[in-house]
């Protein structure tokens, strides 16, 4: 080999070298206290906090060293799953997908353990809910299914009876002056079963939770509870502009046994802020139409409070609870 090619080869190296050097490296997970965690939902297969946890365990390992496993316990609207939960070891192994449901079920069924019992971990999301019918349905706008309560009564679904689904449909009844039949379900999975087989007019749910049937061209969204219309399904309108005062949203987070070290809760506080901006999860929760809404263990205790105390206000409003 020549000087000259030597040097060439020589100089090509060093600058390959200096590249990869230049290169940030990935950032390993951060250490955590346990090797396994489990994340407890008390939906069935298929529903809105199976399909979160399921997701977003896919990614969580790159930003927290365990391996993460999620368990349904089904039963009484979420007070088994509330239970299992707030009777685990507060290590850290342990928690349990909060939504409004676990609000409803501690206020509307005084379980043996409430959301009181159990400690606000992190906030991930905001959720849309929303209105849906069959695509092959009677049903081609939310005035439809009004019209149809007013005229045969109807059916609405909802997915369990403590749930924020459940409320949704109730505001909306009142609202509509209507007084449809609503039934509801232990999860997401069997209310859709029913909507597609004709049983119900209409179900109330989460887009994440519908994405399969309404990528098939099976079901259309006929309006959403949100304030705002949703920014990727622009085409939906609000309930609130259709002529009914109801606009609700849905939160999803994490929750665990009281007495929760803060140097743990502190490691889920990074972790969430760097698991939501990850590129293939951000892409993964965009198309699910969430919106990411991250709030730290120091602050979701207080949101989580403010939101049991609007929502024991409402429910003794309607009668619901006393």
């Amino acid at each position: 080999m020549s000087m000259i090619k030597m040097i060439g080869t020589a100089v090509s190296g060093l600058a390959a070298l200096a590249l990869l050097s230049a290169t940030p490296a990935l950032a390993e997970p951060a250490a955590y206290p346990v090797k396994v965690v489990t994340l407890v939902t008390h939906s069935s297969p298929g529903g809105g906090s199976d399909v979160f946890l399921r997701e977003m365990s896919k990614y969580l390992g790159k930003y927290i060293n365990a391996t993460f496993v999620v368990e349904n316990v089904q039963g009484g609207s979420g007070a088994k799953a509330m239970a299992r939960v707030a009777a685990a070891p507060a290590d850290g192994s342990v928690f349990y997908a909060t939504t409004p449901t676990y609000i409803y079920t501690s206020l509307m069924s005084k379980p043996q353990s409430t959301y009181k019992d159990m400690q606000p971990l992190v906030n991930f999301f905001l959720d849309s809910e929303v209105i849906f019918t069959r695509a092959d349905g009677p049903y081609k706008s939310l005035k439809d299914v009004i019209d149809h309560a007013k005229k045969e009564r109807g059916r609405w679904g909802a997915a369990n009876p403590a749930s924020l689904e459940r409320q949704a449909a109730e505001q909306l009844k009142r609202a509509a002056g209507v007084t449809p039949a609503i039934v509801t379900h232990e999860g997401g999975g069997d209310m859709m079963l029913n909507v597609l087989n004709g049983t119900l007019d209409i179900g109330i749910g989460e887009i994440q939770e519908l994405r399969s049937q309404l990528d098939a061209g099976k079901i259309v969204l006929l309006a959403t509870f949100n304030p705002e219309r949703i920014a990727d399904k622009p085409d939906v309108p609000t309930v609130k502009e259709l002529g009914y005062d109801v606009s609700l949203v849905k939160f999803r987070g994490l929750a665990g046994p009281k007495g929760i070290p803060d140097e743990t809760a502190a490691i889920w506080d990074e972790a969430v802020k760097q698991l939501l901006e990850d590129p293939d999860y951000k892409k993964a929760y965009s198309e699910e139409v969430l919106v990411a809404k991250p709030i730290g263990h120091k602050e979701y205790p207080d949101f989580v409070n403010t939101f049991a105390t609007t929502t024991e206000d409402f429910l003794k409003s309607t009668g619901a609870i006393k």
